[in-house]
């Protein structure tokens, strides 16, 4: 394999242990990046490590400090840290079994391949993978990487395994204190009805393929237009309109209107979506809404 290994040990279940490589599942994307300038000379700027005091320092004199009081830290050398005895740091120890469904989204962070380290692994990888597939179980350990130790899932992916790195609790923020002022009101059926309609007309397989980043092919046509513009200034005043409830002065209308644009609404099988029952005409559109000039209705 060309890539070089992340991390090289054994996943461990009870007396079984199996010599596994791990590899970045992930890549950075193609972002623009800038450096900081100095616009009299044109010239890039230039960062030194500096001592208050002394001024530039040699790197070889720089150490890891820990802050035991203000102004005084406890000095380690990068040695001192590696020999920090960690089973975790060559074991994977599968100490447990969930339902996939059970951990958060929130709680994952970065995702890596699994692949056995040879020949001999094999048989035992492809046990627990397959094992895995049959109960429909994450497996749960932890591992030391990038300097510190993570809880991680292990889960099945086509003839290997993913392993995701998982957020401890105390790095996640209770979602309670920002979704408490949303009131717990029950939507309007036929509404409701609307609006799976519409994301049934939506539903497709998930493509990665069809998505890229904007923001960067914004950032390009802007460099490009500048070198044309010879250094002149480029501004885009125009502002797009801030989203708001207001906006929306009619719910049902702008429902409506977004299925009748996409033309009729078809399910993932190419087939028409059942019918959804008309809203009654006694209840009226604008009962949504206390505004409901026609001028403004978006959908």
């Amino acid at each position: 394999m060309a890539a070089r290994a992340y991390w090289q040990g054994q996943i461990r279940l009870a007396l079984v242990s199996i010599p596994v490589e791990i590899y970045s599942a992930t890549k950075s994307g193609a972002s623009i990046s800038f450096r900081q300038i100095h616009e009299p000379s044109g010239k890039p700027i230039h960062y030194e490590k500096s001592v208050t005091g002394i001024g530039p320092v040699d790197p070889d004199e720089i150490m890891k400090g820990y802050q035991i009081e203000k102004g005084e830290y406890v000095l380690l050398d990068q040695e001192e840290i590696d020999a920090v005895k960690l089973e975790s740091k060559k074991t994977l120890e599968l100490t447990q079994f969930v339902d996939a469904h059970e951990i958060d989204v929130i709680y994952y962070e970065k995702p890596y391949f699994v692949v056995p380290a040879d020949d001999l692994a094999e048989e035992a990888f492809i046990v627990l993978r397959e094992a895995l597939k049959r109960t429909k179980k994450v497996g749960l350990g932890q591992l030391a990487l990038r300097g510190r130790e993570y809880v991680v899932s292990l889960k099945p992916c086509g003839r290997g395994l993913v392993l995701e790195t998982l957020r401890y609790a105390d790095e996640v923020n209770r979602a309670q204190g920002y979704f408490r002022d949303i009131p717990d009101a029950k939507p309007d059926e036929d509404l409701l009805d609307l609006a799976e309609t519409l994301i049934a007309k939506k539903t497709a397989k998930f493509d990665p393929q069809e998505f890229h980043d904007r923001y960067v092919d914004a950032l390009k046509d802007l460099v490009e237009r500048k070198v044309k513009a010879k250094g002149r200034k480029i501004v885009d005043t125009q502002e797009e309109d801030r989203p708001s409830g207001g906006n929306v002065v009619d719910l049902m209308a702008a429902l409506k209107k977004s299925l009748e644009k996409g033309g009729a609404a078809k399910t993932s099988d190419d087939k028409p979506a059942p019918k959804k029952r008309a809203a009654p005409k006694a209840k009226p559109a604008a009962k949504t809404t206390a505004r409901k000039p026609a001028a403004r209705k978006r959908a």
